[in-house]
């Protein structure tokens, strides 16, 4: 699969909204980079648990995917909007054709204070929805229209994870991973 995927992570990211599509996708055997804000490669969830990106930020070095993900997480969520790179990245693959942008929790806030979410309909966590356009909210775990996926939260990080690997994958292997995750309902 020669695919590729950015996962952008900022000082207070949500641990399992970021690597619950890692992992989802990784075992559809897509090429999924992590990709550190901060100086180093060293980045602190809000759990305080400690991630070693892949790579570190630079904006000219991520145009060439198919698709980033930007997990929620207090502070993540606003580290990521706060950065102007980001936001032009964000703005980049949501124009270009073949390129998807996942954004799970409170960031798609960054798509909300942006005006990049006019006109889509969008799911987000609760605490963030006054920055949105409520007329396109859908009150859903999951929602996709057209390049983006949006999710609410923490709680639906593997099924945001799946709707992500759909965009590449067939429903063949949707069900393999599935089934290794022990996600299916087998009939007796």
């Amino acid at each position: 699969m020669d695919k590729k995927v950015y996962i952008l992570l900022a000082e207070g990211f949500e641990l399992i909204e970021a690597l619950s599509p890692l992992d989802v996708l990784r075992r559809g055997h897509i090429h999924v980079e992590i990709v550190s804000l901060n100086d180093g490669l060293e980045v602190k969830s809000a759990q305080k648990v400690t991630v070693v990106a892949d790579r570190r930020f630079n904006i000219d070095e991520l145009t060439d995917g198919d698709m980033i993900i930007l997990p929620g997480g207090y502070p993540g969520y606003v580290n990521l909007k706060e950065n102007k790179d980001v936001v032009s990245l964000v703005k980049y693959y949501l124009e270009k054709n073949n390129k998807y942008v996942g954004a799970i929790c409170g960031a798609p806030s960054l798509l909300g204070e942006n005006k990049f979410i006019l006109g889509r309909k969008f799911t987000c966590h609760s605490s963030v929805l006054d920055a949105m356009d409520k007329k396109m909210y859908s009150h859903m775990d999951v929602v996709r229209d057209g390049n983006l996926i949006t999710a609410s939260g923490a709680g639906h990080g593997v099924e945001f994870g799946m709707e992500l690997a759909k965009v590449f994958l067939d429903e063949k292997s949707i069900e393999n991973i599935m089934k290794g995750m022990e996600l299916h309902k087998e009939e007796k």
